[in-house]
Parts: C-alpha cells; sequence; structure tokens
C-alpha cells in the first residue's frame, strides 16, 4: 500500500503495529525525570516557499511550531536542536536572518546538524519539562472541548498569499501563535489536550480515538479569527472551512470539566468517532495529511 493511500497518521499506526515504534500518540515525547521532547520538519515547496516568507519569518515559525507541541504538554522550553538543510549557494545573511527568527521565540538554539541539500528543509527538535503531560487518551464523557484562541486566520493567509490578496492575516501564515502560558495552566487539569495543526475536525477526531470517546463539536460555537469571512467571501470558500479544515492554527485544544476562560466548542461523549454539526447539520472538514 501507498503511503497516499494510507495517510501520515495510518503510518504511524502501521509502525506501531509492526512494533517498530512505541508511545506516539502524544504531541511529545515523554522522557525520564520530566523531560519532553518533539520534532517538526519544515520542506521547501510542502510547508513554505520562500517568494512568500522571510527567512527570518520561516525560522520563527519552524520554532513556533515545535514550541507548539511543548504547549500542549504543559511544558516550559528549554532549548532547540536545529538541523539545516539547503543549497550551497545560500547566501551566509539569509541563514543569519533564519536564525534570529528562532530567537524571537525566546528558546535557544542548543545543538543540531548542517547540510548541503537541492532544497531549504529545517528540522528542529524542541525539548522542554513539564510537571504533567495530559496526552490525548484521557478525555472522558462530559469533558467540555475549549480552545485557546480563534481559528481560521492562517488558513486565510495561507488562501490570500495563493490569490494575491492583501490582508494583514497573512502575518499568521507566517507567525503562529504560541500559547505556552495557556498550555501550562490547562495542563494541571485538562484530561486531555494537543494543538490545532492539522485542523479542528481531524485534531479532534484523533483526540476521540485515543480517548475512546465521542466528541461532539458545534461549528456556531467556533470562534473565528476576525477578517477571515471577508477573506473567505473573496475567494468563494467558506469561513468555516477555513476555520475547522485547513490547519496551523496552533492554537490548543483540551477536554477539561469546566471551560474556565477559553472558549467552549463542543463536548466529549460516550461513543467513538468525531462529528461537526450547524445548526443540527452534519459537516465535514477534511484537514491536513501529508501524504494524501
Amino acid at each position: 500500500m501507498r503511503l497516499s493511500q494510507l495517510g501520515e497518521f495510518g503510518l504511524l499506526a502501521e509502525l506501531e503495529r509492526h512494533g517498530l515504534a512505541e508511545r506516539i500518540e502524544n504531541d511529545v515525547a515523554e522522557l525520564p525525570g520530566g523531560r519532553v521532547a518533539t520534532q517538526d520538519t519544515l520542506v521547501e515547496g510542502v510547508h513554505f516557499r520562500l517568494g512568500w516568507t522571510s527567512w527570518r519569518d520561516l525560522g520563527f515559525k519552524a520554532a513556533a511550531v515545535n514550541l507548539s507541541d511543548l504547549a500542549a504538554a504543559g511544558a516550559t522550553p528549554e532549548g532547540l536542536l536545529v538541523s539545516l538543510g539547503t543549497p550551497g549557494d545560500t547566501e551566509l545573511e539569509d541563514v543569519l536572518e533564519l536564525y534570529e527568527g528562532m530567537r524571537e521565540t525566546g528558546a535557544p538554539v542548543i545543538g543540531g546538524d548542517t547540510a548541503r541539500a537541492p532544497v531549504v528543509h529545517l528540522s528542529v527538535t524542541a525539548l522542554g519539562r513539564s510537571d504533567r503531560v495530559p496526552g490525548r487518551g484521557g478525555a472522558r464523557p462530559g469533558d467540555v472541548l475549549v480552545v485557546t484562541g480563534p481559528l481560521g486566520a492562517s488558513a486565510a493567509g495561507y488562501h490570500a498569499l495563493r490569490a494575491g490578496i492583501e490582508t494583514p492575516l497573512v502575518r499568521a501564515h507566517r507567525r503562529p501563535p504560541i500559547r505556552l502560558a495557556e498550555g501550562r495552566e490547562l495542563a494541571p487539569r485538562a484530561h486531555a489536550m494537543l494543538d490545532l495543526s492539522d485542523g479542528l475536525a481531524p485534531d479532534a477526531a484523533r483526540l476521540a480515538e485515543r480517548s475512546g470517546c465521542r466528541v461532539a463539536i458545534d461549528a456556531g460555537s467556533v470562534p473565528v479569527a476576525d477578517g477571515v469571512a471577508e477573506v473567505a467571501e473573496r475567494l468563494g470558500l467558506a469561513a468555516l472551512e477555513l476555520a475547522c479544515g485547513f490547519g496551523e492554527d496552533y492554537e490548543l485544544l483540551a477536554a477539561v470539566a469546566e471551560p474556565g476562560r477559553f472558549t467552549p466548542v463542543g463536548c466529549c461523549e460516550h461513543g467513538s468517532g468525531a462529528e461537526i454539526r450547524l445548526e443540527g447539520r452534519l459537516v465535514e472538514f477534511a484537514g491536513w495529511d501529508h501524504f494524501r
């Protein structure tokens, strides 16, 4: 079976089934002593285009998407390991700008590697420490699902870049939020938590699968970022499609007993699977899958 048929999470399931990977169900790997680690890779032409983003913004985003995984673990960052592959004719000033962008996140680069490559690829490992990692598998019937901020800004920014539309939302695509403080606030009481990297719809489904419960999301309660509806209308898209089915929002989705100050978007119930309804009507959003 080809990976394009299997999909990213199908591949991970096969690695587990064959005993080739273990404990890969959460946003981070948990190590002894409360240490946690995570890794993400950005590849030119897949995750970014240098014509659309500066080297500094690329560095910020590469660090931020890893720090978002630490946020989902309620962790405090300790450092980044950075592996950079780039063509040999890349300018030194560009690489310095890349690392300046990473430094802007507040997490120091403490190691890594460099290599020549036909296109730019940037692999970052974030190290941190957490008193309690909620994980994806502890949600229970009766829990409320909350998000830490509005969704859809990154999707609108991406589509605006493709269409040549001027909008401040482009910044949200280039520089995602880093919800470390919110993650540490939620971690002591969240039964499950993950970051919204692939889209609310698929990420909620993964929380439901790992937790063995059913997730029901009310699309009317999903907070949509300012300006998304206007961009969506110009592109002939639905604002909720951008908010629920694109990804790269890097807000946190948590299952908690009480929402507190965060926005409720749904609940956990007995059963299995996940669904999103708008005024009682079932709606479907694909989300992001690397191999499909």
